[in-house]
Order: C-alpha cells, then structure tokens, then sequence
C-alpha cells in the first residue's frame, strides 16, 4: 500500500465511524466534568476504544480519569492525545469535547491499519489541561517514554498553525488581618482585604511596564465575611504568564512585591504559594506542522500562521509536552474568528455543525500525519532534527 492509498484509507475509516465520534463528541458537550473528575468521558472514551479493539488502560499512571490505548506491534510511536475537561459554569467553552472525539477517530483509523503500515498508535487520555497539569503528571509518570511524536487539534475561531501559548504559573495569595467592628472600634482592626485590594491595584499599575506578550490576572477568593466586621481575612488566585520559562522567573518577583506592598501597606500580613506544575510554553515541531497542514489542506483547510487579528494566546500543558519530544497543536476552526474561546457562545459552536466537522476533519487530518511518519523515514528525521534543534 503505498501513502496516497494509505491516506485515503485513513479517511475512509473515519467516514465510517462519523456518527459515532459526532456522538461522542456531543455526549461529552452535554455533561461537562472538570478536571480529574472526567469520570463520564473516561468511561464513554475507553468504552469505545475497547470495542475498537485498542487494548485499553483506565485510570493510567495512578490519575483515576487517564487512559491509554494502544495498537501496533511495531515501527513508529506515535501518540494523539484527547483532553476532555471542561470549565467551572461555562462547560465546554474550550471545545475540549471534539479534542477528545477528533483524538479518538484519528486512534481508531490509524489503529485499524497500523499491521499493514507498520506502526504503532497510542491514544493519551490526559485530564485536567485546564490548570490541573494531568500532561504533566503523565509526563513525570513515564507515560510518553518511547514514543516519538505528540500531535493534537485544539478548536479556535480559525485554521491556526499553532497556539500561541505561553508559561505560566499560578500563584494563590493569602491576607492575615485583624478583625474589629468596622463602625465602633475601626482603629483596632487591620484590614486583609485592603491589603488585598492594594495588591491588585499595584499589579495593575505593574501592568503598564511588563512586555506586550506578558499577562498577569487575578481573582479574589474571600473578601471578608459582613460588611461590619473587619476583615481579617483575604484570599487570591492569580496567573502570570510569560513566552517563556526563563522570562517568566524574571516576572514572578516583580508580581509577588506588589502584592507584598498591599500587605505591608494595610498592616497585614501575606503568605503565598506558587502553585505546581507550571505550564511551559510551546515548541512547535515545524516539520511536523507542515505534515499536519498539508494534510488539513486536503480537507478544504487552509492552516494559516495566527495573526495579530486571529491569535489564540493562553498556556497548555502540551507545552510541557513539547520540551520532551516533537509535539503540535495546531487550532482548527470551529467559530467565526470574532468568537473567543472561554466563552459561552464558543461552547454552543464546539457541539454545533462546525464543531462536527472539525471533529471529523481533525480526525482525518492526524491520522494522515501518522501515516507520514509511519511511512516516510525521511520526514521522521526531519521531525527528530528540528526537536534537536530546539
């Protein structure tokens, strides 16, 4: 068989099974779960590929909601991964739920072929992206040892080469006040959510001085507890993020003393904790995105460089990902452009006719890449090259 024959093959096995994986992808839309409590679109993705006949590891590397399904014997690993949860109160308005139904039909039609092509397959369930690190956990358990290649789609409001998607670390922040009755004794208190305001406030000042590609935000998580009490009390979450790890350690100091300021300030006192893992940006295996695009591109999909207009910018844990072996993780169009992820109206179009096709199409289109890298060891060692590269 030779790789056009291949490619239509691939396709032709997602064809078949397009109900299914457009039904996949709509049962995981409609009971979004979030991270490391999957437990409804484990059960629904290993199911399917069990039956598929993949031989199937739930709950994988100790992380109850992982799996790993693997198919081939020999030749080339080549890994998709599928990502499956969703966001408090929005749902799927990051279209993880055609992630995982565009990963599992690209697993599906590799896995039916790879004795004749001479590969191996391994589908990666991979839980909480959403700042939980399940990449991460599977990467410091040895899930990706072996294998030589990561690919993954990602849903966007356009055909994207690439995320562009930067570290980040999130940093939780506490205030130690005193309380006091805020109308009969003011004097005595010392207020934590003063403390805390100031902080943000010196943060946002901080924001006018800090690179065009960096991004610090913030929430606060306790405020006090009545309006007349003083609040001793005063919590926060906040990401920082920056292109990179090594820039972002040049950041995080300067996020923390204005935070400290607002503590000093207000009399109070501020414990913090910088929050593991930390997300690494993304290395995009050039080589690899050019497999990928050429094979969209068959689709009807022409994958474009982002643009100042078009850009996808947040952080994934793929990038982790891509720091130990050639990974992608290109977007594709589920959306107008003027739609943006994380939002609700981005969930409706990720379990709408666009989010079907993107599910099929991101289907065929990784599956074709797998069959370049099966059967074109020159394109393996391109990819294997520009990885060492850096």
């Amino acid at each position: 068989m030779d790789l056009a024959e291949a490619k239509a093959r691939l396709c032709a096995e997602v064809e078949t099974r397009a109900d299914l994986l457009i039904d996949v992808s709509h049962q995981i839309h409609a009971r979004p779960e979030l991270g490391y409590e999957e437990h409804f679109a484990h059960r629904l993705l290993t199911e399917v590929l069990e039956r598929e006949g993949l031989a199937v590891e739930r709950s994988a590397y100790g992380i109850e909601t992982a799996f790993v399904a693997r198919a081939g014997t020999n030749g080339p690993t080549v890994a998709v991964l599928c990502e499956y949860d969703a966001l408090p109160g929005i749902g799927h308005a990051c279209g993880h739920n055609v992630i995982a139904a565009a990963g599992l039909g690209a697993g599906i039609a590799t896995a039916a072929l790879s004795s004749q092509l001479g590969g191996r397959v391994v589908v990666i369930g991979t839980p909480a992206e959403e700042g939980g690190g399940g990449k991460v956990k599977l990467l410091e358990q040895g899930a990706f040892e072996g294998i030589d290649a990561a690919l993954m789609i990602h849903p966007a409001g356009a055909d994207l080469r690439r995320m562009n998607a930067i570290a980040v670390q999130q940093l939780w922040v506490e205030y130690h006040g005193q309380e006091a009755h805020a109308a009969a004794a003011p004097h005595r208190g010392r207020n934590a959510l003063d403390a805390a305001v100031l902080g943000y406030v010196n943060v946002a000042a901080l924001r006018q001085h800090i690179r065009p590609d960096e991004r610090i935000h913030g929430i606060f998580t306790h405020a006090g507890d009545q309006p007349n009490i003083v609040p001793k009390f005063a919590a926060a979450q906040w990401y920082v993020r920056s292109p990179d790890l090594s820039r972002l350690e040049q950041l995080k100091p300067r996020v923390l003393a204005c935070l400290q300021a607002g503590a000093d300030a207000a009399g109070c006192r501020m414990t913090y904790e910088w929050k593991e893992p930390v997300y690494a940006d993304l290395r995009s295996n050039e080589p690899l995105l050019d497999l990928y695009s050429e094979n969209a591109g068959r689709l009807g999909r022409d994958v474009v460089e982002p643009s100042d207009l078009n850009a996808v910018v947040g952080s994934t844990d793929m990038g982790n990902v891509s720091y130990h072996l050639p990974a992608i993780h290109p977007m594709i169009a589920v959306s107008p452009p003027d739609v943006a992820i994380h939002t609700a109206a981005f969930a409706e179009y990720a379990a709408g006719p666009a989010g079907d096709q993107a599910v099929l199409d991101g289907a065929r289109a990784m599956a074709m890449t797998i069959a370049d890298l099966w059967m074109r060891p020159d394109t393996r060692e391109a990819v294997r090259e520009a990885f060492r590269e850096g």
